[in-house]
């Protein structure tokens, strides 16, 4: 009688699910915990959120940046309330504000010794790479809502005023320290004849200094005031987009409209029982039956809603443009071009405030590129011949760029 040894099976090993697992970017929770107890809820302070970390720009490099045509950029200019003969502040004197909007020559940027203001620079992380890297690590929130990082560089005590905004934001420290007060937003009172939206009556109800690698996330309506404490404060935020539903109704239906085509039989409006009127200005009912239906009728079409929502969440904004490149040759991988806006749904990919339908396995390889900004060499070498012309034609537009 034989026997014989059978090797055990060895269990399976489940996938690591980056999203459940915890990172020191959000306090030691992980993405799919934030997002749960925080995102739209209440604000998080996270000490060193990236330990280590480095400005994306040197303050030479920023407002070099701010004095460039392409770059939306301002000035922030805080001056102290008048003071009486003695040199007693005059309490009911709000302090002067000066708002410059870019570009802003550095000429126009006060003495760095002069306390009180602040230069921002919109949308970094197109115009700099280490920024467009930065702003890959909160990809756990959808591309369509997020937006792009803003750096502020201030002077002591420099800032932008207790205010508030309508959309999530991470304020991470880069260089130097800030004083952050916060409070939920009770009164949005304004104050008057200022160039800035500032809340009038702020009284905070926490506050903290942060210090390079330090977080700060707030939901929307958090009323907060962030003042410099000592020179070279440098401040990244990012920011999220935030669809309101008139304006999004309105660019969808203008999108919509613009890629309507007239069908071959038209259906046009008829009223064979009209009858003779006294009232000749007065719309016809039945003219008024006609128009509801008709935009009834385009309402019950949800693919051209859809299409039209992910050419509007890829429109670059007006002040992107693109610089042609070259034709990809054989072995080249490809990475989107940080300016490029990338999205996908069930039976679409959009790039750019464009849309093609894409399904099976062209669908999975333009899906791969939006979620990750990137293909590699054999997967572009595997794609089909439509998808590679579609890239070439990409990189030729400058919306990609190839790699090895």
């Amino acid at each position: 009688m034989s026997s014989r040894t059978s090797t055990p099976r060895r269990a399976a090993v489940a996938p690591i699910d980056p999203l459940a697992q915890p990172t020191p970017l959000l306090g030691g929770l992980s993405p799919q915990a934030f997002m749960r107890r925080h995102w739209q809820k209440k604000p998080l302070l996270i000490r060193q959120a990236v330990p280590g970390v480095q400005p994306p720009v040197s303050r030479a490099e920023l407002f070099a940046l701010a004095a460039q045509d392409d770059v939306e950029s301002r000035l922030i200019v805080r001056q102290p309330g008048q003071r009486g003969a003695k040199g007693k502040a005059l309490a009911a004197q709000a302090p002067d504000w000066r708002l410059k909007r870019g570009p802003v020559a550095r000429r126009s940027l006060p003495p760095l010794s002069q306390p009180g203001w602040t230069v921002l620079v919109q949308g970094l992380d197109l115009h700099v790479p280490a920024a467009h890297e930065l702003l890959q690590r909160f990809r756990f929130v959808p591309d369509a809502r997020l937006d792009d990082l803003m750096i502020s560089y201030a002077t002591d005590t420099g800032g932008v005023g207790p205010h508030y905004d309508s959309y999530d934001v991470f304020l991470l420290q880069v260089s130097g320290r800030r004083r952050w007060r916060i409070a939920p937003l009770k009164d949005r009172t304004l104050e008057p004849d200022v160039p800035l939206k500032i809340l009038r009556h702020f009284t905070p109800t926490e506050e903290w200094v942060l210090e390079a690698g330090d977080m700060l996330y707030l939901p929307p309506g958090w009323a907060h005031d962030g003042a410099a404490e000592g020179d070279d404060c440098m401040t990244c935020s990012v920011g999220f987009r935030v669809p309101e539903a008139t304006g999004l109704s309105r660019e969808l239906l203008l999108r919509w409209a613009d890629e309507l085509e007239p069908p071959e039989r038209p259906r046009l409006y008829r009223d064979p029982a009209q009858p003779a009127t006294a009232t000749p200005a007065r719309i016809p009912d039945g003219l008024q039956t006609f128009a509801q239906e008709a935009i009834s009728r385009l309402l019950t079409d949800p693919q051209g809603l859809m299409s039209a929502l992910g050419e509007v969440l890829t429109e670059p904004k007006p002040s992107v443009w693109f610089q042609g490149g070259s034709a990809l040759a054989d072995g080249d991988g490809v990475r989107l071009d940080p300016k490029t806006r990338m999205m996908y749904d069930d039976a679409r990919v959009f790039a750019n405030g464009e849309s093609w339908r894409a399904a099976g396995k062209d669908a999975r390889v333009l899906q791969t590129l939006a979620d990750q900004r990137q293909l590699t060499p054999l997967a572009v070498s595997r794609a089909s011949p439509a998808v590679r012309e579609l890239l070439t034609q990409w990189a030729l537009d400058g919306w990609l760029h190839p790699w090895r």
